[in-house]
C-alpha cells in the first residue's frame, strides 16, 4: 500500500470514491506477500496488484461491490482442486484480503502516513479488520505521535504500545486481541492466536504495515558499471547513493535512478554516513586509494552486504592491503568480492543482475541453486519472528462474489 498512498489520496482529494485491497495473510506458495495493494476507482482505474494476475478480476469485482455497499469485507482466497475454473490461486497457495472503501478519516492517516515515510521517518499504519462489533478504525504511529484511532480508547492503547515495537522493522502483520483487551488493565497487552488465545467471532484484530524507510545501497565509484548497479538497486526498492570524488564524471545526468549522486572521498562520506543492518556497500572504484580505505570503514560496520569489484589479481592484492589497514581475518570474511554470482555475464548490465542475484540470496539466506534441481518450498517460510507473516486469517465460510460460490472463496 505504501508505494499507492500517493495516488490513493489524489483521488480522494479530488472528490473520488476509492476502495483498497490490502493482501492480510499467505499460507503456502503465493505470489506477492502480505502488504500488496491494489487500489479502484470509482470510474473503474485500478493500480497495483494482490496475486499477480491470479485472483485479480475477483478482488476488483469485491473492491467494486464494496464502493457500492460502504461495507468492509476480508476474503480468503485459494486454490479449488474441485473445480478447474473456480477463484483460485493456481500455485496452491491461500490469501487473505482486506477490501474497503477510504473514507476522510482513513485518508488523513495515510496522508500523514505518507508524509512520514517520504521523510524517511518510520511510520506503522494500523487498520481494524471488519467483525462483529468492529470498528473501522485507521491509525498512524510514528515514535512521538500518532493520528487517528481504532475506535475503542483502551485498545488503542495496545495498538500504539504495540505498532512502536514495528517501527524498527519492516512488515506486514494482523494480530488477534483478546476480546477483553478494552478493559483498561488489559490495556497494551497484544494476545496474538500463536500465544494460545482463540480467535473468538469477538476478538478485534488489527492489521499492522511497517513503513520503515528504504535501505540504503551505497554505490562508490562512477562508471558504467555502477551506472548499472544504481539502476537494479533502484529497482529493487533501495535508496541509491552514487559517491565518487571525481566532479566530471559523478553527476546526476550520468546516475538518473540514483536518490543522491555525491562528490567525496568515498570513506570520508561513508564515515560521515549513518547506517544499519540493512545497508549495502558496492565498491566499484579499482583504485586502491579509494576502495581500500572504504572498505575498511564499511566492514568494519554491520552491514547486510559488502561487495568489491575486480579481477582475482585484483581482490588478492587489495586483501592484502585490507590486512596491512588493519581489517580483521573475521571482517574480510564478511567481504564479497569478486562480487555476484557465476552467471558468466561481462556487461556492466550483466554484472549488474549477478550482484543482485547474489544480493538476494545473501539477504534471505537461500543457496542460489537452480530452483530445477531442488526441493521444498519456492518462497521463504514465513515465521513468528518474520515480519510479513500474517498471523489470522479470515473467517470460514462461503459468500458469492459476482456470482461465483466456490470452496476457493471463504469470507466473514
Amino acid at each position: 500500500m505504501r508505494d499507492l498512498a500517493p495516488r490513493l489520496l489524489e483521488w480522494q482529494a479530488a472528490g473520488a470514491r476509492c476502495a483498497l485491497a490490502s493482501v492480510v495473510a499467505v499460507r503456502g506458495s503465493a505470489p506477492l506477500r502480505p502488504g500488496a495493494a491494489l487500489c479502484v476507482h470509482e470510474d473503474g482505474t485500478a493500480l497495483g496488484s494482490v496475486s499477480g494476475g491470479c485472483v485479480e478480476g475477483s478482488v476488483y469485482d469485491l473492491a467494486r461491490e464494496v464502493l457500492d455497499s460502504g461495507e468492509a469485507r476480508c476474503v480468503s482466497f485459494g486454490y479449488a482442486d474441485d473445480d478447474a475454473f473456480a477463484v483460485g490461486l493456481m500455485c496452491g497457495g491461500e490469501i487473505d484480503v482486506l477490501v474497503q472503501a477510504v473514507d476522510d478519516a482513513t485518508a488523513r492517516v495515510l496522508g500523514a502516513a505518507a508524509l512520514a515515510a517520504a521523510a524517511r521517518r518510520p511510520v506503522v499504519v494500523a487498520r481494524v479488520l471488519p467483525g462483529p462489533d468492529a470498528g473501522a478504525g485507521c491509525v498512524a504511529v510514528w515514535r512521538d505521535g500518532h493520528l487517528g484511532s481504532t475506535g475503542d480508547p483502551a485498545l488503542d492503547l495496545a495498538v500504539l504500545a504495540d505498532a512502536r515495537r514495528m517501527l524498527d522493522r519492516d512488515g506486514t502483520v494482523v494480530r488477534t486481541y483478546q476480546a477483553g483487551a478494552s478493559r483498561p488493565h488489559d490495556a497494551g497487552v497484544s494476545r496474538s492466536r500463536e500465544a494460545g488465545v482463540p480467535s473468538g467471532s469477538r476478538a478485534p484484530r488489527v492489521l499492522f504495515e511497517a513503513w520503515v524507510p528504504s535501505p540504503r545501497l551505497l554505490v562508490f565509484g562512477a562508471n558504467a558499471h555502477a551506472a548499472a548497479v544504481s539502476r537494479i538497486g533502484a529497482l529493487l526498492g533501495y535508496h541509491v547513493t552514487v559517491c565518487d570524488a571525481r566532479a566530471t564524471f559523478t553527476t546526476p545526468e550520468r546516475f538518473p535512478d540514483a536518490d543522491e549522486v555525491v562528490v567525496d572521498w568515498p570513506h570520508r562520506y561513508l564515515a560521515a554516513t549513518e547506517t544499519d543492518r540493512r545497508t549495502v556497500v558496492c565498491v566499484m572504484t579499482h583504485d586502491p586509494k579509494f576502495d581500500v580505505p572504504v572498505l575498511a570503514e564499511a566492514l568494519g560496520r554491520p552491514l547486510a552486504y559488502v561487495g568489491a569489484l575486480g579481477s582475482r589479481r585484483v581482490q588478492a592484492r587489495r586483501r592484502e592491503d585490507l590486512v596491512a589497514a588493519g581489517v580483521s581475518p573475521d571482517a574480510l570474511a564478511r567481504l564479497h568480492a569478486p562480487l555476484g554470482l557465476d552467471l558468466g555475464g561481462s556487461t556492466p548490465e550483466e554484472t549488474a543482475v549477478s550482484f543482485a542475484a547474489e544480493l538476494i540470496a545473501v539477504r534471505s539466506g537461500r543457496t542460489a541453486h537452480p530452483l530445477s534441481l531442488l526441493d521444498g518450498p519456492i518462497h521463504p517460510t514465513a515465521t513468528k519472528e518474520r515480519p510479513g507473516a500474517g498471523e489470522a486469517r479470515c473467517a470460514a465460510g462461503t459468500d458469492p462474489v459476482r456470482g461465483r460460490t466456490t470452496a476457493a472463496l471463504r469470507a466473514h
